[in-house]
């Protein structure tokens, strides 16, 4: 089987009745926002529900889309959304070595990937929605 040439992804940014944000630590990429790729016959925003849920234990409810980041070069295209937790309990998986809520300013300084504190700030500022940004 070939793999495909795009591959997509939802990822959401949680946060909690103190406006603290939810982060995983994966094996890869360090501190980073819950989410993954999406499945055959699954919308994105079942996708960002599900991703949240494998990765740390929370059940959210999705408040809000965000926009886009693509990934042109290499076919990537990662839909982003706001959320908020309705239930469940924080734990890790194997996607997920250490996972909590943080304040936004310190998650700001633990998140380090390429453009992913980017992705967060975009996010946060709800006048920028819907973005769509190339790279």
């Amino acid at each position: 089987m070939k793999p495909p040439k795009h591959i997509l992804s939802a990822a959401t940014i949680v946060l909690n009745e103190k406006g603290e944000i939810l982060l995983i630590k994966g094996p890869r990429r360090g501190w980073e926002m819950p989410g993954g790729q999406v499945e055959e016959g699954e919308s994105l925003k079942a996708a960002a529900i599900r991703e949240t849920k494998e990765e740390t234990g929370i059940d959210i409810e999705v408040t809000r889309f965000c926009g886009v980041f693509q990934n042109v070069s290499n076919g990537v295209c990662n839909t982003l959304f706001l959320g908020e937790p309705i239930g469940g309990e924080l734990e890790t998986s194997f996607e997920s070595l250490e996972v909590g809520y943080f304040p936004i300013s310190k998650a700001m300084e633990m998140v380090t990937w390429k453009n992913f504190k980017q992705r967060i700030e975009y996010c946060l500022n709800k006048e920028s929605h819907p973005f769509y940004i190339e790279f």
